[in-house]
């Protein structure tokens, strides 16, 4: 704790007042990745902080066409998983589309953060690695879905005439409640 201290009289030592700054919390500490691979568990919330977006997830599949159909255009704070498809953190790519609710993909850049909070209570961390703007409609289904041996994370927005295509390595896996924010102690 900081004092305000003032000199006293000769030959006194200082005289403390009330403090200055109030004493902080303990320092939480930082959370650490889970071990091991993580367990098929259903996707139930997409967050990517740089670009405000905090949707919830629900499983999307396919038309008559093959094309993975996003969620109807009426509910624009959803985002869609490809339940055909492994889910977020599980080696392979997992597909999450949407509309509005990802328009800001061409905003990513390298590096940035996506998170997948998933049902059995882990988030899967994912970093951007590239992105490409796709003016062929319907979307080059290919790539979208082309194999990986590891976890890896594609976005897909069909917000605009342009499709954004996003692609993301998973980082590590974390427990929800070592994310969780909460506030200190009164």
């Amino acid at each position: 704790m900081i004092r305000h201290c003032r000199l006293g009289p000769v030959g006194d030592r200082r005289r403390c007042g009330t403090p200055v700054l109030p004493e902080l919390p303990p320092v939480r500490p930082q959370p650490r990745p889970l071990a091991g691979e993580l367990g098929a568990a259903l996707p139930s919330t997409l967050a990517i902080p740089s670009i405000g977006v905090a949707s919830p997830l629900s499983a999307v599949g396919g038309d008559a066409s093959g094309v993975i159909v996003a969620p109807p255009a009426a509910e624009d704070g959803l985002a869609g998983w490809y339940a055909a498809g492994p889910t977020p953190g599980r080696p392979g790519a997992a597909v999450i589309v949407g509309g509005r609710v990802l328009a800001r993909l061409r905003d990513l850049v390298r590096g940035d953060i996506v998170g997948v909070v998933r049902a059995d209570d882990t988030v899967a961390v994912f970093r951007v690695t590239t992105a490409e703007r796709l003016p062929e409609v319907p979307y080059p289904r290919a790539r979208l879905l082309a194999p990986s041996d590891e976890p890896e994370l594609r976005l897909l927005t069909t917000a605009h005439a342009v499709h954004v295509l996003v692609y993301a390595t998973f980082t590590a896996a974390y427990a929800l409640d070592d994310l969780a924010l909460t506030a200190p102690d009164e």
